[in-house]
């Protein structure tokens, strides 16, 4: 993989909202180059130009991101534009030669998905999606905790997305927000990766386990309606919008191992925030929205236990090292998968989420929709390791590993 180096040189494309978010935890690494921003929207281009001169740093600025992807001395480029444009700037990317870090999104079409793979064979170079909850503490100690057996054979997991998004959804073509013409053309689970990228990591899959067949089914689509109508009043164009989007999207996933997933997408009622985290073993089970673990032979019989005892005890070394700043992100999880992303470029090596990870997690949102559409029918998932998931190389070494936990490097 060659010698490793001191910095890496990246870009990064998109400069909405959470794309200078990004670009700002980015500014922040001194051993990161930011030598190259670009959007499509001049407003958003000068926005990212500025938060670059405010750092001390300096950059180009592109309206093309071909412009971008044709310098020589980038190596990797973070991806933050709408969802429908992610997977061909990345695959853009790696047919120039750079390491493709996309914001999380679902995909469109399955084509789409093969074609990043094929990419990433083709070129050699690594796609990962940023999937910042992966590193999240109570998700990586959960993994911990599996890993040591404490729950025993893992049979069921549950995770979502649960976000109140009325407002940004509504107002999206106001605030060009993605969501927006998403909601109003498409329904399914459009936003699965979340809960789904912790839980496949846990879970294994794709190395000796694989997701095999889904079924969603889609309430009826009121919320935004809703919301708009007590805010705007019923004549408002807003309130007269027909968006395809159910409010609650309920999906189910069948393993190759025989664990069963279920996701929740519910982001147009009113609610508090939630990931909807469950892992359920023949031991016992761990649960998010009540901070709860039960474990037979350890806990009170048939009570809960709170879980920041364990979360103490069975920390990832990732958060026993890692001091999150109110200014990582999310609590640090986007500080921590940019790192994952930025040291993978910096060494050559393969990202923690690799190509096989973020095509069938993005494949999950069109797959869904199929599936909806067809009346809830069980719909195939494909296999994009084309069989390499039954006995696969090791997984990279690195202390942002999410395959096996790496003490020894901490």
């Amino acid at each position: 993989m060659g010698e490793q180096q001191k910095t890496v040189k990246l870009g990064v494309i998109g400069l909405g909202g959470r794309g200078r978010g990004l670009l700002g935890l980015l500014l922040d690494m001194e051993d990161v180059e930011i030598v190259a921003v670009s959007d499509a929207f001049e407003e958003r281009l000068e926005l990212g130009l500025s938060l670059v001169q405010e750092r001390g740093r300096t950059a180009a600025g592109y309206a093309n991101y071909h412009e971008l992807l044709a310098r020589p001395d980038i190596q990797g480029v973070v991806i933050a534009t709408t969802w429908v444009t992610h997977t061909e700037i990345a695959i853009a990317a790696m047919r120039a030669g750079k390491y493709a870090g996309i914001e999380v999104g679902g995909a469109a079409s399955l084509e789409e998905c093969w074609e990043l793979v094929r990419t990433s064979e083709q070129t050699g170079k690594p796609c990962m999606l940023l999937e910042n909850c992966c590193y999240g503490r109570d998700e990586l100690a959960v993994m911990n905790i599996v890993k040591k057996g404490l729950l025993g054979e893992i049979v069921h997991a549950q995770c979502g997305y649960e976000h109140d998004l009325r407002q940004e959804v509504a107002m999206g073509d106001v605030n060009k927000h993605n969501r927006f013409l998403n909601y109003l053309n498409r329904n399914g689970e459009v936003y699965p990766i979340h809960g789904l990228g912790p839980v496949s990591k846990t879970l294994r899959i794709n190395r000796g386990n694989r997701l095999v067949t889904l079924t969603s089914m889609s309430s009826k689509a009121r919320g935004i309606k809703h919301w708009a109508t007590e805010r705007f009043g019923e004549n408002d164009p807003k309130a007269k919008l027909d968006w395809a989007q159910g409010d609650i999207v309920t999906t189910m996933i069948k393993c190759a191992g025989g664990e069963t997933i279920s996701i929740i997408h519910d982001t147009t009622l009113p609610r508090p925030y939630s990931r909807a985290g469950r892992v359920q073993g023949t031991k016992g089970l761990w649960m998010e929205d009540n901070n709860s673990i039960h474990i037979e032979g350890r806990s009170p019989e048939h009570q809960w236990e709170s879980f920041d005892a364990y979360r103490e005890q069975y920390d990832h070394p990732i958060w026993k090292n890692y001091k999150a700043s109110e200014n990582d992100g999310h609590g640090g999880i986007d500080y921590l998968v940019l790192r994952a992303f930025a040291e993978s470029a910096m060494n050559g090596t393969q990202t923690p989420i690799d190509v096989y990870d973020t095509a069938v997690w993005m494949a999950i949102t069109v797959l869904s929709e199929e599936s909806v559409a067809l009346g809830s029918m069980p719909v195939a998932i494909p296999d994009f390791t084309k069989g390499k998931w039954i006995s696969r190389e090791p997984a990279p070494v690195s202390r942002y590993a999410l395959d096996e936990i790496r003490e020894e490097l901490f």
